[in-house]
């Protein structure tokens, strides 16, 4: 055993949010610009330290609300992973990260807050581009996030979480052809999703105007997508 003790070094923990929304028909990510150094003026993702007797959830809650003037409410909120490579924060005291994803429809204009000067909507394709420069390490925890949401359509049902409460067929497979990047035969994908255990609730409405109507559906119970919806790659 060595005789040599190393000492503790103190280490920061922040929570990060990559918050997705579907806004006229493109996978968008919620950005802001940043107030203070480092990376001062440049665009990041929404998150803040660890405060008090806060769980990292309730940070990326708080920083949400104050950093975007957004509330949870139905947002479907999961963890994506932690970063902590050692030069990932130019600070002098060390930052340790953990990413969360959020989901929401057609989320409204966010307005800035706190350490934010301004809060806008991005296009997925924009904000991962290198030319986007993202602060931090932010790029990459996006690229992480936006491929966990990809995945997730495959074996869950959280493509409904992209849907207002009642939604057609049609709204659900644009979300998949959204997030994916891909474009789905109709009629399979129809029988798939009407076929899947819990995955939809027929409401016995129908929608009106704009053509012919078609039937409503919520939300059903389930949350694993069985089988699974098979991803196609992208043309």
């Amino acid at each position: 055993m060595s005789g040599h003790r190393r000492e503790p070094r103190l280490v920061h923990v922040t929570a990060d949010l990559v918050i997705l929304t579907i806004r006229h028909g493109v996978l968008s990510v919620l950005l802001v610009e940043r107030g203070n150094e480092p990376f001062l003026g440049r665009l990041a993702l929404p998150g803040g330290f660890l405060r008090g007797s806060e769980t990292l959830e309730d940070t990326a809650v708080r920083e949400l609300r104050e950093e975007t003037g957004l509330e949870t409410g139905d947002f479907h909120l999961e963890q994506v992973r932690v970063y902590s490579a050692p030069d990932r924060d130019p600070r002098d005291t060390r930052v340790i990260t953990c990413s969360y994803l959020a989901i929401a429809p057609d989320l409204p204009a966010p307005r800035p807050g706190s350490d934010a000067r301004a809060a806008s909507w991005s296009p997925v394709d924009k904000a991962l581009a290198p030319a986007g420069a993202l602060a931090f390490d932010h790029r990459r925890i996006l690229a992480d996030a936006v491929e966990q949401a990809r995945t997730k359509l495959q074996h869950t049902t959280v493509a409904t979480r992209f849907c207002p409460p009642e939604f057609t067929i049609t709204e659900l497979r644009e979300v998949y052809e959204t997030v994916w990047g891909v474009e789905l035969d109709r009629s399979n994908f129809h029988r798939k999703v009407v076929d899947a255990p819990g995955l939809l609730v027929p409401t016995g409405r129908r929608t009106v105007g704009g053509g012919r109507p078609a039937a409503l559906y919520r939300a059903g119970p389930a949350t694993a997508l069985v089988p699974p919806m098979p991803r196609p790659s992208p043309a």
